[in-house]
């Protein structure tokens, strides 16, 4: 099952919070920060281009976003194979879910459009590291 905003933000937190290697993370925590964390880095990407995008698209590039951030993880956590293939599989489900829920569900955006829908209350949460 998909993970939605908070339990994603909780994730981060708590992985990226961890400043050792770690290797007894489960793929659902990892996949957890990573949507969380490739939801982001997204954002801030197209924000910067400013043009809107078909929702299709979106989801396309976020899945580029996330696995980077999903192979990030497991190179720095230690997870083997198996756990990465669940994990990629995981946050691709977690980071459609959130992109549903905020651009989709909550504002109704017939596309992804930077300059008329803000970005997720909780991306403005201070962190140490996005």
């Amino acid at each position: 099952m998909a993970w939605g905003w908070e339990q994603s933000d909780e994730a981060h937190r708590e992985v990226y919070g961890e400043r050792r290697h770690e290797s007894s993370l489960s793929h659902e925590l990892i996949a957890g920060a990573a949507s969380f964390a490739g939801m982001k880095a997204w954002e801030d990407h197209q924000r910067k281009e400013g043009k809107p995008v078909s929702h299709a698209f979106a989801k396309e590039a976020l899945a580029g976003f996330v696995g980077a951030e999903v192979d990030k993880l497991i190179e720095t956590k230690g997870l083997d194979e198996a756990d990465k293939i669940r994990a990629r599989r995981h946050a691709k489900e977690n980071a459609e879910r959130m992109y549903d829920e905020h651009y989709v569900d909550r504002h109704g955006a017939p596309e992804y459009d930077p300059g008329r829908y803000p970005p997720h209350e909780r991306f403005d949460r201070p962190v140490d590291r996005w």
